[in-house]
């Protein structure tokens, strides 16, 4: 994809990276085409689950070599989870590689993992805490130099197990463990154990937080790049699409809450109500692409193929250029989401 030619100023902006497993290589498209956009600077970064991934890499990658450097590290990463998951029981079946199918649910592999995910705990399937993803983030990131970032602000979130509540660990803080507490699904791993809290995926509490820039950043500008729908085109009728979509609503509760609370602070601004200089109005985008990401069953979120990774993340490319060129005028000015109609089940996501 080529960069953006538009020239109106370096324009300040907050990502939101929502998880969603294989997913995420949408959203590693879609910062590709950022990264290649002068014409925009990212300001601060909250991420979970590949969200986390993604903002992470991103962050050592632009400390060694700036955007150029953020995107390759991208790409090696993105690369390196398909490589460590070329061996993964869970593979397309012959007649699904055939017709260009990108599910993995006819998979014998993907059956297993999914039945034994849902009747024995990771603590009874996997006493030695095996954990190919922590490892392979260690082997991926540089952490030190992730911490030492000074060009953008980082927020990973990730959920106590004992209360329910949210815990978005900054830059500062950051190591692998962290960053794989907020990627921890319990049904696949056991709990991450931070001084003494476990910790599971910071999708349960926020997918993801938005309210850290409302304090910690000096940009209005927020843009989710949306890879869970808030809604869905019909009522599921299969087991595993009904247990789906049941994830998704609660993983996207949080973000619907917080969404409620910035459209009314908005509107209370916009009354005089508020005081501006204690409030900010945040204008919110989204990045998204739900026509194509529909065609795709949850199973694919457990495919790592890196032909299938390519193809979203082409699918990223796109939609972050259609952004770029429909929308970039107006970010840091104007939203371009209606909240009340998007949570009302009529506006564009």
């Amino acid at each position: 994809m080529p960069t953006s030619s538009r020239k109106p100023g370096v324009k300040k902006i907050n990502l939101a990276l929502q998880g969603g497993g294989a997913h995420g290589a949408f959203t590693w498209g879609v910062l590709d085409q950022i990264l290649a956009c002068r014409d925009l600077h990212i300001s601060a970064i909250s991420g979970t689950s590949a969200g986390a991934m993604n903002a992470v890499v991103l962050a050592d990658g632009i400390m060694s070599g700036g955007p150029q450097g953020a995107r390759q590290a991208l790409r090696r990463f993105w690369r390196a989870v398909s490589q460590t998951a070329s061996f993964n029981i869970i593979q397309r079946t012959p007649t699904d590689v055939l017709t260009g199918n990108w599910s993995v649910k006819h998979s014998p592999g993907y059956l297993f993992t999914d039945l034994w995910s849902r009747l024995a705990s990771p603590y009874l399937m996997n006493p030695l805490n095996a954990n190919p993803l922590l490892e392979l983030l260690k082997r991926q990131v540089d952490f030190k130099r992730v911490r030492s970032c000074n060009r953008l602000k980082l927020f990973i979130s990730a959920t106590r197990v004992q209360n329910g509540q949210g815990k978005v660990f900054d830059r500062k803080q950051l190591t692998a463990e962290k960053v794989m507490a907020s990627a921890c699904l319990p049904n696949l791993f056991q709990a991450i154990n931070i001084d003494g809290i476990d910790y599971w995926d910071g999708g349960f509490s926020g997918n993801p937080v938005l309210y850290p820039f409302a304090y910690r950043s000096d940009t209005r500008g927020v843009v989710i790049v949306q890879i869970n729908p808030l809604r869905c085109r019909k009522t599921p009728t299969e087991a595993r699409d009904i247990l789906n979509r049941v994830n998704e609503i609660t993983f996207n509760a949080s973000l619907r809450n917080e969404l409620r609370a910035i459209e009314f602070v908005s509107r209370l601004l916009d009354k005089g109500q508020l005081d501006a200089k204690r409030y900010k109005k945040m204008l919110i985008h989204i990045i998204a692409d739900q026509d194509d990401l529909a065609g795709f069953d949850a199973s694919t979120k457990m495919n790592p193929e890196w032909s299938f990774l390519q193809h979203l993340f082409k699918l990223g490319q796109k939609a972050a250029q259609r952004w770029i060129d429909t929308c970039l005028h107006q970010l840091g000015k104007t939203p371009t989401v209606d909240i009340p109609a998007l949570l009302a089940g009529c506006g564009n996501e």
